[in-house]
């Protein structure tokens, strides 16, 4: 053997590392297959047919990812046995390169199995058809600084080694083969580099602009009822309660639809579903072009920079035409190529230990923005970005950051799934909510009740969850105090719904219209040239943001807004305007429990769905299901201290109504003693339910298909 540097040393690696990866993609293709699963809905057999050819470019692709991450692994498993082979000017064996390579792959995926068993459960239980229980052993003995150590170590056993192999070669005078080593190691290496790289925000001086900017900064479920300053005793949120005191925070802020679509719409254009035409989340190509004036198209007019970001959770801003120009989110989560190119769970749960991160958003994203597994501190990062970018120019921004962070099934991060729960806790739902990784189980625990749930699990999960947002709201306000732009950013606190948590008998997002627990949101205004108001308790509605927005900036008011500005409340006005506040539920996956007997109702999700245009792949609700999904919602009107309730039932409504001051609950029905209040209110609901409805069709036509 020559003693110098010689190509030939690496034919043998590569052929093994190559025949061992290749090995290892085929076993796992055929285990995902024969335990085939998939995320979304079932599709029916015509549909199945037509996408067949997909499902097999899917998988192909995906055990084409799996092939480069083996190889690669293989390869940087067989970096060390390369410089062994110059250090001692030897052969290299067969035997010892499948070794090697069987080794990287090996130790490389542990590393990264309890990284994220650490760091990101729920992004392994979103892909996992094995219990997670098996794990908590493995668990409790993980730690950040152990990781950091073990992960230290593999680095080394790769790193030391190369290191004397070109000390080795240099020193037998093999500069050239020492500096081409060295190159090629470090080629190896780059992927793994340039994926996990995250350079540090920049602080950047403000250039002052005379238009204030505007930040918004919105969480996907997040109860008003969760903040410090509207009532509640846990540390979840001592940021933005503090941030309180410095601003104005509505306490009874309602949404129209407590579910995604709608409800960003409403608020984002300022008007009433009735008139934009979003009521639900599975809307169908045609539905997706919104009629009216968005927020983001106000700001565009006005010389601002528009930029809207998110992880899966709001992929609506993608779906629909919002206006922004620079848009960062995830493809529809709602259209079945896209979660047929997530592929079965097995091959999935290999793919998301690589794919957090910047390889993952670029080449694939299905994974990267899985549904269940918020990212909420690559959000945050590249938030600051942004920031930092926009204080280096004169123009003034508008920047809407959208989080799943506090979305069901409420995995954070670490340390803060761990923050409120019972040390001693040993269910399914430590890291996350059980039971949420599958259509069908989400279906079936929507008609459980309250007792199937570990429900205090659920709501420790929770608060982590959100303790998890209002840290991120600190670091966002922080850099942006620090790039001097505080003085001169409203910036916006918001939520699109909240969350029923067994309130009224069922949970979910806007499942009832009784509480306040789905229909009520956290809406905080910071404006740093007004004095903060602290807490108002009045109503108002999250329509009533765009006009107030428009009004901040000084921008003129458009046409056709039927939101209030919110102005004179941030003036500290004290004449109340008396607005109302409207709800109706959202589709259910499935009836819940407790639903009145006479309710209008309609099969459950996976039967309610089609995919209209299959080569768009958008799943829709059926158009003979449609009026029957509008006509069947429970819908509310509250205004000052009376909330009216109108069920829909087969023959006739059912009305009832709470005294909200007595019994902020809704737990006790005083229709009966205020017939004249019910009245009233059931024509204001009537009208808000009829009146400039876009699609009025639906919403007067008689129900079809009642069942």
């Amino acid at each position: 053997m020559s003693a110098t540097w010689n190509f030939n040393l690496l034919i043998t690696p590569l052929l093994a590392s190559l025949a061992i990866s290749a090995t290892f993609a085929i076993l796992l293709l055929l285990k995902s297959i024969i335990d085939f699963s998939h995320t979304g809905p079932a599709i029916r057999n015509e549909v199945s047919r037509h996408y067949s050819l997909y499902v097999s470019y899917a998988l192909s692709r995906l055990t084409l990812w799996c092939l480069v991450l083996l190889f690669w692994m293989a390869i940087i498993g067989n970096l060390p046995y390369i410089a062994l082979q110059i250090i001692n000017s030897t052969e290299p064996s067969w035997f010892a390169v499948f070794c090697f390579a069987s080794a990287g792959i090996l130790i490389i995926t542990i590393l990264q199995f309890i990284h994220y068993l650490l760091h990101q459960p729920s992004s392994l239980m979103m892909s996992s058809h094995y219990k997670m229980t098996r794990l908590y052993p493995l668990w409790r003995l993980l730690s950040v600084s152990r990781i950091r150590w073990l992960r230290a170590a593999a680095i080394s056993t790769v790193v030391l080694p190369i290191i004397l192999a070109i000390m080795t070669l240099y020193g037998r005078g093999d500069i050239g083969g020492a500096f081409e080593f060295g190159a090629i190691s470090l080629l190896i290496c780059a992927p793994y580099l340039w994926a996990t790289w995250q350079p540090c925000v920049r602080f950047s001086q403000a250039v002052k602009s005379q238009t204030p900017n505007i930040l918004m900064i919105g969480s996907d479920t997040l109860r008003a009822d969760r903040l410090g300053v509207n009532g509640n005793k846990r540390p979840l949120t001592p940021y933005l309660d503090a941030l309180s005191k410095r601003s104005t925070t509505f306490t009874n802020c309602y949404v129209p639809v407590a579910r995604t679509a709608p409800s960003l719409v409403s608020l984002f254009t300022g008007t009433w579903p009735q008139q934009h035409g979003v009521f639900t989340n599975f809307m169908s190509d045609d539905q997706t072009d919104l009629e009216v004036t968005t927020t983001a198209e106000c700001m565009n007019r006005n010389g601002y920079e528009t930029v809207t970001i998110s992880d899966w959770a709001g992929s609506d801003f993608g779906k629909f035409t919002f206006g922004f120009r620079h848009v960062d989110v995830p493809s529809d989560q709602w259209n079945i190529k896209y979660l047929i190119r997530q592929g079965p769970k097995d091959i999935r749960l290999f793919l998301s230990l690589f794919t957090h991160n910047r390889f993952g958003k670029a080449f694939l994203p299905e994974i990267y923005y899985m549904a269940g597994t918020p990212l909420t501190s690559e959000l945050g990062r590249t938030t600051r970005k942004w920031i930092s970018k926009f204080a280096q120019q004169e123009q003034p921004f508008f920047l809407n950051v959208f989080m799943a962070t506090t979305h069901p099934p409420f995995g954070s991060e670490y340390p803060y799934y761990d923050c409120f729960s019972q040390s001693d806790y040993v269910g399914e739902s430590k890291f996350a909510m059980s039971r949420l990784t599958d259509p069908f189980e989400i279906i079936r625990s929507q008609r459980e009740p309250k007792e199937a749930f570990d429900l205090d699990q659920i709501l420790d999960l929770y608060d982590g969850s959100v303790r998890n947002f209002d840290d991120e709201v600190r670091r966002i306000m922080h850099h942006l105090k620090a790039c001097k732009l505080l003085d001169n950013t409203i910036v916006v606190i918001y939520s699109d719904h909240g969350m029923d948590l067994f309130e009224h008998g069922t949970w979910g997002q806007g499942n009832s219209a009784i509480g306040d627990a789905s229909a009520r949101i956290p809406l905080i205004i910071f404006d740093p040239r007004r004095e903060g108001r602290g807490t108002d308790s009045r109503i108002v509605r999250s329509i009533d943001v765009l006009p107030t927005l428009m009004e901040l900036a000084d921008l003129e008011t458009l046409e056709n807004i039927e939101g209030r500005s919110l102005v004179p409340y941030l003036d500290g006005n004290i004449e109340d305007m008396n607005l109302a506040g409207y709800f109706e539920t959202g589709e259910w996956l499935a009836t819940p429990p407790g639903t009145h007997p006479e309710h209008i109702t309609y099969p459950d999700l996976l039967e309610l769905l089609e995919v209209p245009d299959k080569n768009s792949g958008t799943l829709a609700i059926k158009k003979k299901y449609r009026k029957t999904v509008i006509k069947a919602r429970d819908r509310m009107i509250r205004k000052g201290r009376w909330k009216l309730v109108r069920l829909a039932l087969k023959s006739e409504p059912l009305y009832q109504l709470f005294d909200m001051h007595a019994d902020p609950q809704c737990n006790h029905d005083v229709s009966l003693k205020n017939p004249d209040i019910v009245a009233h209110l059931a024509n204001e609901l009537q009208w808000w339910i009829t009146s400039n409805a876009k699609t009025s069709e639906v919403y007067r036509a008689p129900a079809d298909n009642c069942q």
